[in-house]
């Protein structure tokens, strides 16, 4: 295999990771959230009406981790530093 090759392999395998370890971590946070919210909402429910809205916020913040995995990912994959790199020295 040419070094080509192999940074094309090692960034597909870490940018799947990144996609697969970064939703991990906000799917589980999102339940959890979700689940105390249905608590509080059962338990108080004059309340819902803030306890939706402060729910949806903190939704929002959780979310924006696997949108940040997202766009690592994506330039791993695509905008590699390495590629300019190994295309320059390969020319020569």
């Amino acid at each position: 295999m040419d070094s080509i090759t192999i940074i094309a392999l090692v960034s597909i395998v870490v940018g799947g990771l990144t996609m697969a370890i970064g939703s991990i971590a906000p799917a589980l946070g999102e339940a959890i959230a979700l689940s105390k919210a249905l608590t509080a909402i059962a338990q108080q429910p004059d309340e819902a009406n803030t306890i939706i809205r402060t729910l949806f916020v903190g939704l929002a913040m959780i979310e924006s981790l696997a949108i940040f995995c997202l766009v690592i990912a994506i330039v791993i994959l695509f905008t590699n530093p390495f590629w300019e790199y190994l295309i320059s020295h390969a020319v020569k």
